[in-house]
């Protein structure tokens, strides 16, 4: 869900600021600021606040949000994979302990 949202933050962003660029749009004041951002290879304000901690350039910030994002859809398509980029998800406490609670669960059952 996080990402699905940074998503839709992020093309909302990049869609009214074509469209300012193309002249089809007013380029506000908060299009600009976004768009010197980018130009200086800053992340904006707006999509940190719905990022992921990262303190890369938005270049390579952008790169690694569709690594974390193929990384999520293989998951989808083949299923759990052998091993998981820990880093790559939003929240990774609630990953490890969602882990250790089905662990617990299944060595509780064996127990039983």
């Amino acid at each position: 869900m996080r990402y699905n949202n940074l998503m839709e933050v992020v093309l909302r962003l990049m869609k009214s600021l074509i469209d300012a660029i193309n002249g089809d749009a007013v380029m506000t004041a908060e299009l600009e600021l976004i768009l010197t951002n980018i130009y200086d290879n800053k992340t904006p304000a707006i999509i940190e606040k719905v990022s992921y901690p990262s303190l890369k350039p938005f270049a390579s910030w952008f790169n690694d949000l569709l690594e974390r994002l193929d990384f999520m859809q293989k998951w989808i398509i083949n299923g759990i994979p052998n091993s998981f980029w820990i880093s790559g998800f939003f929240f990774t406490q609630s990953f490890l302990t969602g882990i250790l609670q089905n662990y617990a669960r299944k060595v509780l059952i064996i127990f039983l």
